[in-house]
Parts: structure tokens; sequence; C-alpha cells
């Protein structure tokens, strides 16, 4: 911190503590009296951060956060677009500030700063503050690296996706909301063969996925199939990698059948996410699996398009082979740290200062006015009790750049106006309960860090080619055994001993 402001107030009413207390007083009492008013004096506080709007927020509800949090905030905006080699630069240049947001841990620059000590461990002061207390162990554990925590988690939803389907045409083809896979795969073949638009026409499918194997359909497919997220870890330690379990395997059968029979775009491998989304709103196909907020935006799509379009949502979503309700987390609900650089903030007392400063930011006023900004300006809340935006222009140039930096998204229980959102909103709250985590998170694996991405090419060519029936099972348990002969196995041995090292 540059610059702790102590009010006149404050200044005076420590001034006649001091006077009253006079020789009665112990050094004790007077440290801890200006450490209470360290913790609560208004503080100059820089904030590097990720801006993620075109243009860097006005004072307006800056002002107003200001207020709450007893602060005055400096930001440094970098451009989401450049954060990567930005953060690296700042990060080699010791340039930083108070609050640095860092949101691409995996990134090895970041991983090494944070190891060497660059950063303060919070962990020893979260239950200090009540917002900071609630953070679960689970995220805790999630956003450390090698067993310590070098900053306050950003908390995301824990698991996001589901199933949209078209429910007029379900009510066409005379089904009803299917509960399981295969119920969907009944859903994707009459979609299909049925004529579900009725206009005398075979030109509708089922699914209609994208070139993404982890947001588009399959990952959420391979929940329901019990397939673990990413890695799966027995008593003894011993790491298994998703696509060597049987769950894997059901679910590229699952999509093999759905391509081979023409119940999925057939273009699904090379169909970006724009497409996807384009061809659902235009008729195409009536199922999307992803994010189940993104219903939103396909009904929006689909205006004057596709006007009598009613969707389904779907979250509970079982299968013969797993009867247990499951969905995989992205992250781990964790979407970046917001950490303290050693080199800014010097001793405890700033540090605290600056735990409560996040401390504040998540409480639910605050956290409403970086969501939704000021009522009567920029929303109102309508007979509902829905958030409602009245000035969409303003909202965009003056709030927008403040919601990605939220230290967390949800469970506020805000309700937003559009009836499907706020359902997907209520969805994806409940899932949180039948999340799948993913073990190796917070763990460490050089080689995985290294060449882990290029390992994972090994494995997402032979999932596709096996889906697209190019290859067969045993080609692809050959591709299996190739990535482990080239460095899977000692990712797997390097998860194992980081595993029993944090336990």
């Amino acid at each position: 911190m540059k610059k702790q402001m102590v009010s006149k107030l404050a200044g005076v009413s420590l001034a006649s503590m001091l006077l009253l207390a006079g020789c009665n007083s112990t050094a004790s009492n007077n440290d801890n009296s200006a450490k209470d008013d360290n913790k609560n004096s208004t503080t100059e506080i820089s904030w590097l951060n990720i801006l993620h709007t075109a243009s860097p927020p006005t004072d307006t509800v800056l002002d107003q956060i200001e207020k709450k949090t007893n602060s005055e905030i400096k930001f440094s905006w970098i451009p989401d677009a450049s954060k990567e080699e930005r953060l690296n630069t700042a990060l080699a240049s010791d340039s930083l500030a108070d609050i640095v947001t860092l949101t691409i841990l995996e990134n090895s620059s970041v991983r090494n700063a944070l190891k060497s000590g660059m950063f303060w461990n919070v962990e020893d002061y979260l239950d200090e503050f009540p917002n900071l207390k609630a953070i679960s162990k689970d995220i805790r554990t999630s956003a450390s690296i090698e067993g310590k925590l070098y900053g306050i988690p950003f908390q995301k939803d824990l698991a996001r996706n589901g199933v949209v389907l078209r429910k007029d045409w379900l009510d066409k083809v005379g089904l009803a909301v299917p509960k399981t896979t295969e119920e969907l795969m009944e859903v994707a073949k009459a979609f299909t063969e049925k004529d579900p638009d009725g206009n005398g026409k075979n030109d509708t499918t089922g699914f209609m996925d994208r070139s993404d194997l982890i947001y588009g359909a399959f990952k959420t497919l391979g929940s329901y199939h019990g397939t673990p997220n990413n890695w799966q870890v027995d008593s003894k330690g011993n790491f298994t990698a998703e696509f060597e379990t049987d769950g894997y395997i059901e679910t590229m059968d699952y999509m093999k059948e759905l391509y081979e029979n023409g119940w999925i775009n057939k273009d699904f491998a090379v169909t970006a996410k724009t497409d996807q989304q384009q061809n659902f709103a235009q008729g195409k196909a009536g199922i999307y699996v992803g994010a189940l907020f993104d219903a939103k935006n396909l009904q929006t799509m689909a205006a004057g398009i596709q006007d009598n379009m009613e969707i389904a949502l779907v979250n509970d979503m079982t299968s013969n082979s797993n009867s247990e309700r499951a969905i995989w987390s992205a992250g781990n609900g964790i979407g970046g740290l917001l950490a303290f650089p050693r080199s800014e903030v010097k001793d405890e007392a700033e540090l605290k200062r600056l735990l409560k400063f996040v401390n504040d930011l998540l409480d639910s006023d605050t956290y409403t006015l970086m969501t939704y900004g000021i009522e009567g300006t920029h929303y109102k809340i309508n007979d509902e009790g829905a958030y409602e935006i009245i000035n969409q222009d303003l909202w965009q140039q003056e709030v927008q750049p403040f919601a990605a930096s939220r230290p967390k998204e949800a469970g506020y229980g805000l309700k937003d106006p559009n009836p499907i959102k706020s359902l997907a909103d209520d969805m994806i709250a409940e899932n949180a309960k039948y999340a799948v985590f993913n073990p190796a998170v917070p763990l460490e694996s050089p080689t995985f860090t290294t060449q882990g991405s290029e390992l994972q090419k090994i494995i997402t060519d032979a999932t596709y080619q096996y889906i697209l029936g190019e290859i067969t099972l045993d080609d692809y348990k050959e591709a299996v055994k190739n990535w482990n002969e080239q460095g899977g196995k000692t990712i797997k041995e390097e998860y194992k001993a980081a595993y029993k090292a944090a336990k």
C-alpha cells in the first residue's frame, strides 16, 4: 500500500485515547488500538487487474465501492487479450501492485512466481474475516499450490453444465423431458427422423455440438456415464487418467452411435461455438449440451427466426451405467487468485487491511454494486423481485467492467428478470451439490506443465478418430499406451508424489 489515510476524526480519537490513558496505558494496549485503526482506516490501494471490456469504467460505481470499502482504489488495467504477456512482464520485473489479479494459474511463470514466495500465503489469516472465513476447505485446497494458499480465490460456479432442449419439439414428437442418456438418445433420434419442426423436410438433427471435448457435449455426457474429472485417485494415491476409464469409453461409444446414425451434426468435429449456437437458434437441431446459462443466449438469437421456441433445461441426468448424479467442475470453481506481493505489502498489518478490503468486496451490497450498479440509475427491482437493467449502455460503461472483478460470482440469490436465465441460475447452484472435482488442480507435475498440452493432443485426436469410425478401440488403446510411454506415466508418478506430500 502506498499511503494510509487515517481520517482526522480517527487521528483525534487516537490522540485523545493516548492522552486519557496516560501513564496507566500499557504499550500493548496502544499497539492494539493502532492496529485496529490501521485495519479500518481509509487506504489507497493499488490493484493490477484484468479488463474484460473495451474500456475501463468511469468513477460512478467506483466511488460507491470506495465508500463501502473505506478505500481509494487505483486500478492498473490489463486488457484480457494481452494478460499473459503483460503479467509475465510484470512478474519478471516485479512491477506489481498491492493486489494482483492472477487468472492464469496454469501459466508456468505465474506458478513459479507463486511458489517462489513472491506473494503472501494468506491461509492463516482468512478466519479473521467473516466473508473470507466462509470460503470452503475444498475451495481453499483447490486454489492452493503445494499446500499453500497464495491469494484469495476467485469463486466461480462449481458446475455450470447441463442439457438444453427444444420443449416444443418434445411435445411435437410425443416424448417427455429425458432424465437418462438412453432417453436422450431416443430424443435425438426422434428430433432427426420425426420432422419436429413440421416443415415436411428432413432438415433437423438431435444434437448440435462443436469441436470441443471439454466445453461441448462430450465431457458433460462423460459425467453422466461416471467418468472422473480429468483424474481418478485411489486410496493409495495412484492416479488414473479419465481417458483410461470405462466411463470415457462408454461416452465415446455414445457419441459414435449418435454420429453413425446421423443424430448429431455430421460436422461437429470442426464446428465453432458461434456456428453451433446459430444453428440451434435457426432450428437445425433440438439438443444443446453446455453451460445452462447459454439457454438465454440461444433464446435471444432465435428471436425473429424461431419465435415458437420453448426451452427445457435438464441438470439431473444419469445413465444405466451410472445412477449417481454427477457433473464435472471446471477448475474446481477456481477462477484465479487475488494475490498480494511481498514487494508491495510490507507487513502483516498491511496484508490484513487488504484482506479486509477483499472481505468487504464480498458483502452483498458491494456484490450488487459490482453486478447491477446503482438502483434507479442502472437497474430497478421489478414486480417479481428481479434485478432489471434499465439503461444497458450505461450499465455496460459503468458497471460491466467490475463484474469480472468480483471475488465471488454466485450465492447471493439475486434474481434475473429473464425466466430461463433465472431457472439456469437455480440449476447451476443446485449442481454444486453434485460437482466432481479434479484432484490434480492443486498439485504439481513438472512433466504435465511442460508436456501436458502436447500429450493431450494424442488423446484428443484418438478420441475424435474413434467417434468418427476412423480407428478401432484397439487403436484407441494403443494411443493411450503411447501417451503413457511419452510422459503420461511420469505425470501420474509426479501427481502421486505431490498428492502424498500435500496430505
